[in-house]
């Protein structure tokens, strides 16, 4: 059986690590290398780096910081933001990064998916996809969760795996920062029809949401922001109590 991982997220606009509810009201949660070095210390599993306005600003992210990242951890770290090219993948590669995610350059031309697989492996593409219930649909969301597509969430998830994807980080913009829980029906739908492991974020409050994804959810792994930046739930203590539940994870 493999093991399921625990993902800090690190939201990064204007070089800072920052954390909201619903994609907006943003504060300020830290220093994100500092940060980054605290939970590879602390046994995270990996680590997911976004820089939130970099699709919306129309500018790249920032290498720079992805290489003093990468240089304070010991774990696989993937980067996402303002993706859209071969070319910025090997900047963010040679940067440090283990892998990459692309959101809205994909949606706009799904054929990159394909390009990035082939050039890097599937292995280092993640597709992020931003999803939210619009009266009774899941529907896939652009730019920071800014822009509505006509494009069905499980549609789009099936066809980026079919097109090369190694993996899908679903985040559920209806419960991102609620605290209220994962949006386990779609995460259980998706990882039951892919045979790519599905990361699901959005919603996690306590260490039993963690447990309830990775059972009734089927997700692979559980990605997390504010719980871990503001220390409301520590990832040794969650680690512990999913090995107790009978959750097989990364020791």
């Amino acid at each position: 059986m493999l093991t399921k991982r625990i993902i800090p997220c690190l939201d990064i606009k204007d070089g800072r690590t920052v954390k909201g509810v619903n994609f907006v009201q943003l504060r300020d949660a830290g220093d994100p290398v500092e940060l980054a070095k605290a939970y590879s210390d602390e046994g995270a599993d990996e680590l997911v780096f976004l820089d939130i306005t970099a699709t919306v600003d129309k500018r790249k992210t920032l290498a720079e910081l992805v290489t003093k990242v990468a240089k304070a951890i010991n774990i696989p770290f993937t980067v996402g933001g303002g993706i859209s090219t071969v070319e910025d993948v090997k900047v963010l590669l040679n940067a440090g990064a283990d892998k990459i995610s692309i959101n809205s350059s994909a949606v706009k031309n799904p054929g990159v998916i394909d390009e990035m697989a082939r050039e890097f492996g599937s292995q280092c593409i993640v597709v992020a996809i931003d999803t939210r219930d619009v009266d009774g649909t899941d529907y896939v969301h652009t730019h920071g969760g800014r822009k509505p597509t006509l494009l069905q969430t499980q549609a789009w998830a099936k066809e980026v795996a079919d097109r090369g994807a190694g993996e899908i980080l679903l985040t559920s913009m209806d419960h991102d920062g609620t605290k209220a829980g994962f949006a386990n029906e779609i995460t259980s739908e998706i990882s039951s029809a892919l045979s790519i492991p599905v990361i699901a974020s959005g919603g996690a409050g306590n260490m039993a949401h963690f447990k309830d994804v990775f059972t009734f959810g089927k997700a692979d792994a559980a990605l997390a922001a504010s719980i871990f930046h503001f220390k409301e739930v520590p990832i040794p203590e969650l680690k512990s109590y999913l090995d107790q539940e009978g959750i097989v994870i990364r020791k």
